[in-house]
């Protein structure tokens, strides 16, 4: 059987210096793979479809360096299927056709099936994409594509419906560091022939500005590990500079689980809550620049908008939020540029802590104080025998009134918690607010 990857197979025949360390440690059983468990880890529905032979069409979807080819890699070794590779960026309409002819001789005449791998899918307009579709459909070919756009605005519906798909994610610091290790152990396919001495804070650095891509991880490792100098003992010495160089980012101070992650990221939060926007971007560079999880960060935006902006401006959350989502749609690089308009709409806008105050006060009170009772013109009076017990009873409804608003009790007792400022938006709010507490007091008083 032809290997899937005829463009990588000579990889074998090649010196090893020929050949990217990432190539060379591509891992050739799911057992050797990393990262991905929501997917592959025991008992996930891919992991069982390829240990059973029982792949259907598939996308796999994902950032760069997170595994697609090596799986299609993977199920090229296990299957008993005929694998053919094509590419979105190469292969035309007639290299389809012809691979679907084979396809479907091959079936007809041995029953044997066919595994048709398509890198880069997204890449294929929708004319080309178009010609798959009947043939996937009947079972001539079983598809898998891989793309790093997301299918579902990238590759027409009728192909993502008969399909599966599967997201990969980024790979974390962890997974990485266990690749690099194994590349460094590895004396057939990878550095272990090499005497490297690797700083602790070296991998380190490797692992987190990588982006969670193992093919930049790799590739980074083995251009730093080659060009280093060996001491006088034969062993070269991997340190952070060496990493620095390697991978073209500088390491700046930065941990990521400890006083470094917590500090920057508060000073962050009252960047924005002091309203200083050049603080704040800068800040966020230095996340953004060290590797931090954008998700994390776009989540501290989100609860900045309600904890400090709150009332005062309400389209601030309306930003976050939609920040939030964004970032995890377009993702990095463009995802900064999401998140400095975010940071800088929360810094410039007006602030006012009210409502964290309100529902701290309100909060304190269910927890300490005794439990109020609902009023009974306020329980629910829509189920038989309610009126029996007078639930409902004297309830005004507030849209027959004029303005929206009747004088009318809503707790128990007459407290207030929500006292907004005169800044931004909450000056209006005061306002009115202020006109129906008078109106209830007038009531309460002709009582």
């Amino acid at each position: 059987m032809a290997d899937l990857f005829e463009t990588s197979a000579p990889a074998e025949t090649k010196s090893p210096a020929a050949v990217p360390l990432s190539t060379r440690m591509r891992p050739r059983t799911l057992e050797e793979f990393v990262g991905q468990e929501h997917i592959l880890g025991p008992g996930k529905l891919l992991r069982r479809a390829i240990e059973a032979d029982r792949i259907s069409s598939i996308i796999l979807f994902g950032p760069p360096g997170t595994g697609k080819t090596t799986l299609a890699q993977i199920i090229a070794n296990s299957t008993n299927s005929k694998f053919e590779r094509l590419s979105g960026v190469e292969s035309s309409v007639a290299d389809m056709r012809r691979v679907i002819a084979t396809a479907a001789n091959r079936l007809q005449t041995s029953g044997a099936k066919t595994i048709l791998f398509i890198d880069e899918i997204h890449r294929f307009n929708k004319a080309q994409q178009d010609v798959l579709l009947p043939d996937v459909e009947s079972g001539i070919v079983r598809l898998i594509g891989a793309t790093t756009h997301n299918p579902f605005f990238y590759i027409n519906s009728p192909l993502v419906s008969r399909s599966q798909v599967f997201q990969l994610e980024p790979l974390s610091p962890t997974h990485l560091i266990a690749v690099v290790k194994r590349a460094l152990a590895d004396e057939e396919h990878g550095l272990g022939k090499f005497k490297v001495k690797i700083d602790d804070d070296a991998l380190q650095h490797l692992a987190t500005v990588s982006d969670g891509d193992a093919r930049k991880c790799l590739n980074a490792l083995e251009i730093g590990v080659v060009t280093t100098v060996r001491d006088k003992k034969g062993v070269i010495h991997f340190t952070r500079e060496v990493a620095e160089e390697s991978i073209q980012r500088k390491a700046v101070v930065y941990d990521a689980d400890e006083d470094q992650h917590y500090d920057t990221i508060s000073a962050f939060i009252k960047s924005m809550r002091g309203s200083d926007p050049d603080a704040a971007i800068y800040w966020l560079a230095k996340m953004l620049y060290a590797g931090e999880d954008i998700r994390f960060i776009a989540r501290r935006i989100v609860i900045c908008a309600s904890e400090d902006v709150g009332m005062a401006d309400p389209q601030a959350l309306v930003v976050a939020v939609a920040a939030q989502h964004a970032v995890e749609f377009v993702g990095m690089p463009e995802a900064q540029l999401i998140l400095a308009h975010a940071a800088v709409y929360i810094a410039t806008a007006p602030k006012s802590n009210r409502t964290t105050v309100a529902i701290g006060k309100a909060s304190s009170d269910v927890k300490h104080g005794v439990t109020l009772a609902v009023p009974r013109h306020l329980r629910d009076a829509h189920y038989k025998s309610a009126k029996k017990l007078g639930h409902g009873e004297g309830y005004k409804y507030a849209h027959d009134f004029e303005g929206g608003y009747v004088p009318q009790a809503y707790l128990p007792e007459g407290r207030v918690y929500y006292e907004p400022t005169e800044i931004g938006h909450e000056k209006r709010i005061k306002e009115r607010l202020d006109y129906w507490r008078a109106l209830f007091e007038k009531s309460n008083a002709k009582q």
